[in-house]
């Protein structure tokens, strides 16, 4: 086992390609034509031995890039001294179930210091824009946007296009990928203005081919900045940047590569303008530790200290969709008594107990001894009629040792056992196949994951009922477990976990420490919105980066009923926390305004944009501590956030 590949991208290499084609994410990344992994990389030094093997490179920021490499030559390039650990892409998901006044956005916009995002760079990575829309012009129908990059288009000549004043463009415009990347083309300003001025919208999509497909992007760029007569957003006067993210198959939602290329672009092109930046992040999913401990994760909260930046990223929408259970196999309390039944842990003053069995004799502990019992955990999870696959993520302390049963809804059982070479094998229940891989501790992260993804045996569809996980203790120190299934948008409404745990739901890459993470609330009735990821609430939390004692989300906003700008120009209500989270970027755009471009506090950027929205957070009905793990220190109020 190469300690240098993540677990997925392990199992993905040991899987038939044809058995991962049936899955949900194994197959992520792999591109069948050319037998080829894109792949995300941490590396330290120079790659160019890569190149000189036929390994296509793209640099990133801070150490970080994407390689292309053939299927044979990734444990090779692997082992490499200059890679330190690789991950496959993840298919990311959009959060979506005008700006509130809610938010005290109209007492600096509408009056003294009237601010607008006026000087600050708003980057919108997304499903694209209708750039036709007077949300997203000046006053003299020129666009505000500055550039666009569509990753879905193919390079090429730019063709000779009639635009309106009768002239011809030349084949000097090509269509080219920004500078430094190899997919898709890039769009400034000017041509965008060359298309607005085309005499029919075929000649306009003939000149610049980009469509936003499903208007999610529209909707978040409109709610971020959108300005017209009819409409306002946050940052009415922020300058757009736009990223159309690849959607490289049937699937349609991007993955994390696309994501990396866009946050890169952006900060570059920030710099080169020399522009305070917001990226604004409606998407995540469900796969990883949820602790910040993933190669995108650290990436962006490498990126957040880039330049003068600030990433906000939607807490994601699972809270209420049943797909985590966490738990614990240890019930700890006070007590002397020197009996404790079955599966008891002996225990010593420190508190800490290892071992199984019934306990007798005297332990010579004192009577403020904490007493851990260990016991049996039983998880159920309902399988839907017409799933044809599911994956389950189970994270534990690698410490802690299971006996692990699962058992089908027609009664049959199996042991899940890691002792098997690799830890990889197949077993099958009924008519289901269960592909079971346990992981190992990685060189970024502590935790242990047991991977299992279910697929049909001989029929389209899993054995749908009540599947069951018996865990029993073998040697326990922390007892704690996470139950992860994929993200509700890719499995059927009644599949879920029975008795469900809503905290720790946030979607990645939600969770990374430097990021302002948005969650939504509720502006009619002032009260949390259910579905709106939560965060860290658990004091004995023991995995990863982000463990107890650090609050997420770090604010909400309205995300419920948001009226946005639709592909069709009309306006249209929309809910989740893809629509809140463009709220607080150009929220936080404002405040650059305020401290950056009008020089009240050059410094206004990262942590301290993040800290000047808590500071500003006002209290919610029925949240009586701050922050917690719903709505972190309050709802937005920018009028409050910037200082007196």
């Amino acid at each position: 086992m190469n300690q240098k590949l993540e677990d997925m991208l392990q199992l993905a290499l040991e899987t038939p390609e044809g058995e991962r084609e049936r899955t949900e994410d194994l197959n992520v990344g792999f591109d069948g034509e050319t037998k080829s992994w894109e792949l995300i990389v941490k590396y330290r030094g120079s790659l160019d031995a890569l190149e000189r093997m036929g390994v296509t490179v793209e640099y990133l920021l801070a150490g970080y890039a994407v390689l292309t490499v053939p299927e044979g030559l990734v444990e090779r390039v692997a082992e490499i001294p200059e890679i330190e650990y690789v991950e496959k892409p993840k298919r990311f998901f959009y959060e979506a179930v005008g700006p509130a006044e809610e938010s005290c956005i109209a007492q600096v916009t509408r009056r003294d210091p009237f601010l607008s995002g006026k000087g600050v760079l708003l980057a919108v990575l997304d499903s694209g824009i209708d750039y036709r829309l007077p949300e997203f012009r000046k006053e003299d129908g020129s666009t505000r946007i500055r550039y666009l990059w569509d990753q879905t288009l193919m390079p090429e000549p730019f063709p000779e296009v009639p635009i309106g004043n009768g002239t011809v463009l030349p084949d000097v415009f090509l269509r080219q990928p920004p500078e430094g990347f190899s997919m898709g083309v890039e769009f400034d300003s000017f041509q965008i203005d060359q298309a607005l001025e085309a005499d029919d919208q075929y000649s306009q999509f003939r000149m610049l081919p980009t469509v936003d497909t499903t208007g999610h992007g529209t909707a978040v760029a409109g709610i971020a900045a959108g300005s017209s007569d009819f409409y306002r957003g946050t940052a009415p006067g922020a300058e757009l940047l736009i990223v159309k993210l690849g959607l490289p198959d049937a699937s349609a939602f991007p993955r994390t590569t696309e994501i990396m290329r866009g946050v890169t672009y952006a900060v570059n092109k920030a710099a080169q303008l020399q522009m305070p930046l917001v990226i604004n992040l409606s998407f995540g999913n469900s796969y990883g530790a949820h602790d910040g401990s993933s190669l995108l994760e650290r990436f962006l909260d490498s990126a957040a200290e880039a330049g003068r930046t600030a990433i906000c990223v939607g807490s994601g929408n699972e809270a209420a969709s049943g797909g985590h259970l966490a738990g614990s196999l240890t019930e700890n309390f006070q007590g002397t008594d020197s009996y404790f039944g079955a599966n008891v842990v002996s225990n010593v003053t420190s508190g800490v107990g290892i071992g199984t069995g019934v306990f007798s004799g005297n332990t010579g502990r004192s009577e403020n001894t904490v007493v851990r019992t260990v016991r049996l955990a039983a998880v159920e999870l309902a399988v839907a009629e017409y799933e044809r696959n599911l994956n389950v993520q189970l994270w534990k302390n690698y410490s802690d040792e299971y006996r692990i049963r699962l058992l089908s809804p027609g009664g049959k059982e199996a042991e899940i056992s890691g002792r098997t070479e690799g830890g990889k094998f197949t077993l099958r229940l009924e008519q289901t196949d269960i592909l079971v891989f346990f992981g190992e501790p990685a060189p970024y992260s502590a935790a242990q994951e047991i991977y299992l993804e279910f697929l049909p045996a001989e029929r389209p569809y899993i054995d749908s009922g009540i599947w069951s996980f018996l865990l029993e203790p073998v040697r326990v120190v922390t007892g704690r477990y996470y139950f992860y299934l994929p993200s509700g948008a890719v499995r059927n409404s009644g599949t879920g976990f029975y008795r469900s745990t809503p905290q720790v739901t946030l979607t990645i890459p939600s969770t990374a420490a430097r990021v302002i993470t948005v969650g939504a609330y509720d502006s009619t009735y002032d009260a949390y919105a259910d579905f709106s990821g939560r965060g860290y609430a658990d004091p004995d939390r023991t995995l990863g980066v982000v463990t107890a004692g650090m609050a997420k989300p770090d604010l909400v906003a309205p995300g419920v009923g948001i009226l946005a700008p639709d592909v069709y120009g009309g306006y249209t209500p929309v809910t989740g926390t893809s629509f809140a989270t463009p709220i607080v970027s150009g929220s936080a755009a404002l405040l650059m305004e305020w401290g950056i471009v009008r020089g009240n506090d050059p410094f206004l950027y990262g942590e301290k944009v993040k800290a000047y929205l808590r500071k500003g957070a006002r209290p919610l009905r029925g949240e009586e501590i701050y922050p917690n793990e719903r709505v972190g220190w309050g709802k937005l109020c920018v009028a409050e956030s910037l200082p007196d």
